[in-house]
């Protein structure tokens, strides 16, 4: 581990257990770097790791200081948004062509007839094991192969989540949201309780009142209001998921373009009680026409799934499985989310 993201994890902790409590200031740059035998710059990451995720907030010419856990803290800024819109079909596409190109021959080339062999009702192994692989990799995520359900994009999965939990539940969803995911829901047959929103995420008035049994959110950039949930807002959350007994639906469409200095940390990350089901997709971080995403399940939940769903095929096409597996393993596809994030941070410092 880099030596900034262990001062980062250790800074963190002391938050989390109150040994640093809310509001004091932390030691200067300079003063800490010194006190520990490091240089200034690997305090000065670490410190923005923490204030990228809001754990800590700076002042101008005073310092860094510790956030409120318990509730969300009014100081900490709101990064700017990714891009003007995120709706599907009106974003600059940058599509790695040449490469894919590549790895599509290559495919076919070395897998020929199991190509035309009907997919797993979960998606192929080999692209369930990829995505374990890179996901631990890049963002640290623990999530075993057998607990990922690959499908034909968001809405795929969000009717999924639906056929699994059953239509009597009740799906709270941050107002405002992307339209499809309320449209979704109700298409299958489920109420939807709209909770508005404040600067962090879910109003606390409204989660406190609200009866829905799955909690909807996108926590990184929402859209289309580009809210994004500090880790207050992302614990209370998950206070909310272990005092209903409800279930967290995390929506992290956006979130491999954040350009702070690590990767943002996940409410399925933090999550210890088997409560959050991840869901991402390949829609934003390749093409709106790649209809091929996926969803982590608690362990738990898995019989469930397999009782309501697992008489089906995965309707996402085994050459698109392999191809994307593949494109994963191969390291192109991290090279392809680093290209875009320089090109994103290059953007966000010419507003």
């Amino acid at each position: 581990m880099p030596i900034y993201l262990y001062l980062y994890s250790e800074i963190k902790k002391d938050i989390l257990s109150g040994k640093i409590k809310s509001g004091e200031k932390l030691p200067s740059k300079r003063t800490f770097a010194e006190h520990i035998g490091v240089s200034v710059i690997t305090v000065e990451y670490a410190y923005a790791a923490l204030a990228d995720e809001g754990y800590v907030y700076a002042q101008k010419r005073r310092g860094y200081f510790a956030c409120g856990i318990e509730h969300p803290f009014s100081a900490v800024p709101q990064p700017k948004p990714l891009a003007e819109s995120t709706t599907e079909g009106e974003e600059e596409v940058d599509f790695p062509f040449s490469a894919l190109t590549k790895i599509m021959r290559k495919v076919i080339s070395a897998y020929g007839q199991k190509l035309l062999e009907k997919a797993p009702h979960k998606g192929c192994p080999i692209l369930r094991e990829a995505i374990s692989k890179y996901l631990m990799r890049e963002r640290g995520m623990y999530a075993p192969a057998e607990r990922i359900i690959i499908g034909s994009g968001a809405e795929n999965i969000y009717g999924m989540l639906v056929q699994i939990f059953g239509r009597d539940k009740i799906f709270g969803i941050e107002d405002p949201s992307y339209e499809r995911i309320k449209d979704v829901y109700k298409l299958f047959g489920a109420e939807v309780d709209m909770l508005p929103l404040d600067s962090h995420g879910i109003a606390s008035a409204a989660l406190e009142k609200t009866n829905a049994d799955i909690l909807h959110v996108t926590p990184f950039n929402s859209f289309p209001a580009g809210i994004t949930a500090n880790a207050a807002k992302r614990m209370e959350y998950l206070a909310w998921a272990k005092r209903t007994g409800g279930i967290i639906a995390e929506d992290d469409f956006a979130s491999e373009f954040a350009v702070g200095v690590k990767p943002v940390e996940t409410i399925f990350s933090m999550d210890t009680e088997d409560s959050v089901v991840y869901i991402n997709t390949f829609s934003k971080s390749l093409a709106p026409s790649m209809r091929l995403g996926y969803m982590i399940l608690p362990e738990k939940f898995l019989p469930l799934y397999e009782e309501k769903l697992g008489f089906l095929s995965c309707s996402v096409p085994v050459f698109d499985q392999y191809f994307i597996a593949e494109f994963i393993e191969s390291g192109g596809f991290e090279r392809h989310l680093a290209r875009k994030r320089r090109k994103l941070k290059e953007k966000q410092k010419l507003r």
